[in-house]
């Protein structure tokens, strides 16, 4: 993909002159830092939110889905951004955004209007964290080497993702889930002030008016999004298609999608262009994305099911995972970028390898899920799941810029995220959730039958203590059936990476149809005769 600009020696001419040069893209860093950190909610603080307020886990689900909506469907109007408003104006707009965002939530009761406030929160972070790398990417790579770029791109958004969860959980354990949000309050008020100090308005090229952007298809697909993400994650609530909600939601599904396809085919310039979708190899990558979060949902329902019903780990017990998985995110993507920009391997060996670490991942907890272990023994996979969802992500993102065309790519860009952020996931957690819901009913009738009154008829039989033990035994068992599906259909993706990169396709011949074999043994008997 060709680059937007020509190479330029890097500088930063938006800073005022008493800045020293050195320290100016480091000050970047750090307001891209503090705008992932950012969020509508924070996944760390759901337990004592549902406890202190009257929403659901699903409702708080959508706010944290919302959000990262509003982050992916936001992508092809970045650039159009750029030129049309000064990096100052941006900046300043997206964490003024983020803060009053962040000040509003703790507040809000109304879901409507708490969706709204992540969805938006979601569209500022993104704007202010873009601004901040595109701003220093030549520092980071003077020749716009993608292969250098995404693997410290992601080193930022992973890292601080995790980091935000564990800062949200100690600061929820310690005071308050409302803290979080203050805390984010102040960080961009120190955002602001540096803003406000350091820099000045400055323009690289000629203004350029927001002029034949389809406001109307983005809203659309925005919503198709939300629809579908409404769907699947209350899908289990209402009891999928006995709810009337469900039924009518799926009609509305499909009527939204068919506006988006009309909206696409009949405007000239539409939110999604349909030349994008035509791109060789990019359908693939979309499908790969999806079914790896799938694969990767697992961890916020089995994972946690199991830390919470069966081993009852409290939350500063169960956060220990998340440094490993922090770590493992970070070694990742310094793989990746080793892999892809210092030995050049191919792209396609090293999404195998990001399998191989997500297939570790499930068959460490499929053969360690047990109320015995000791929690240090799911470091390992925990490590591993890190590692494996840095690996895929930056690769994927790779090979996403080398089959676009700039035009596309940030269009792209949107619908690779959409998947890969909270479609693919929420899609996974739905199938999850109803296997669960099957598996622990069929587990509980088998097993349940022993439970006869020879057990009633003993004289120290403590039955409330055993009902307990009893249950934990089934959801372990049926996490266990679970893991065992995901852990099969991860073996077959990577079954089929590793037939297509296998270098004996390459060579072998073409399997001839009935009429060339009845030709080829005529012929052969023919020579025979003579």
């Amino acid at each position: 993909m060709g680059a937007p600009f020509p190479n330029v020696p890097f500088s930063m001419p938006m800073f005022r002159k008493f800045v020293p040069p050195r320290i100016r893209p480091w000050i970047y860093v750090f307001m891209a830092v503090s705008f992932q950190f950012s969020g509508g909610l924070y996944l760390g603080t759901l337990n004592q939110m549902m406890g202190e307020t009257a929403l659901m886990r699903e409702d708080l689900l959508m706010c944290l889905y919302a959000n990262l909506g509003g982050m992916a469907i936001y992508f092809p109007l970045l650039f159009r951004m750029k030129f049309r408003f000064t990096n100052k104006t941006l900046l300043c707009s997206a964490a003024t955004g983020v803060l009053f965002c962040n000040a509003l939530a703790p507040h809000v009761t109304s879901l409507p209007l708490l969706w709204l406030i992540c969805f938006v929160e979601g569209m500022c972070k993104i704007q202010g964290t873009f601004e901040c790398m595109s701003n220093i990417q030549l520092w980071m790579t003077p020749k716009r080497d993608f292969t250098v770029f995404f693997p410290v791109l992601h080193v930022v958004i992973l890292g601080s993702m995790q980091m935000s969860d564990l800062l949200a959980t100690y600061l929820m354990y310690y005071y308050h889930w409302s803290y979080m949000h203050w805390f984010m309050c102040g960080v961009m008020m120190v955002d602001l002030l540096i803003l406000t100090v350091c820099t000045r308005h400055f323009r690289v090229i000629k203004k350029y008016p927001l002029y034949g952007i389809d406001w109307l298809g983005a809203l659309l697909w925005a919503v198709l999004c939300l629809e579908i993400t409404y769907f699947f994650d209350y899908g289990d609530w209402y009891d999928w298609w006995n709810s009337e909600v469900i039924r009518k939601l799926a009609v509305a599904i499909v009527l939204t999608f068919g506006l988006c396809l009309w909206r696409m085919f009949s405007v000239r310039h539409p939110y999604y262009e349909p030349k994008m979708w035509t791109y060789r190899y990019l359908l693939p990558v979309l499908i790969l994305i999806t079914l790896v979060e799938a694969f990767l949902a697992v961890e916020h329902v089995l994972e946690e099911i199991f830390y919470e019903e069966v081993m009852h780990y409290e939350e500063m017990v169960s956060v220990r995972l998340d440094w490993l998985a922090f770590f493992g995110m970070i070694t990742g993507c310094l793989f990746a970028y080793w892999w892809m920009h210092i030995k050049r391997f191919p792209y396609v060996r090293l999404i195998t390898v990001g399998i191989i670490m997500l297939g570790c991942y499930l068959v460490g907890y499929y053969f360690l899920l047990s109320s015995d272990i000791h929690i240090s023994q799911l470091y390992l996979p925990v490590a591993c799941r890190g590692f494996a969802y840095a690996v895929l992500s930056t690769t994927f993102m790779v090979c996403l810029e080398e089959i676009m065309s700039f035009q596309h790519f940030f269009q792209a860009l949107s619908v690779f995220n959409i998947l890969h952020m909270f479609i693919g996931g929420v899609i996974g957690a739905a199938v999850y959730t109803q296997g669960m819901s099957f598996y622990m009913a069929d587990n509980m009738a088998r097993y349940g039958q022993k439970i006869d009154r020879v057990f009633f008829g003993r004289e120290l039989f403590d039955l409330p203590h055993y009902m307990e033990n009893f249950v934990s035994a089934m959801m372990e068992i049926s996490i266990k059936q679970i893991y065992g599906w995901v852990i099969c259909a991860c073996m077959l993706l990577l079954w089929l990476f590793l037939l297509y990169d296998a270098p004996l396709r390459r060579e072998l011949k073409q399997m001839p149809g009935w009429r060339s074999l009845r030709k080829e043994i005529v012929d052969t008997l023919k020579k025979t005769r003579r």
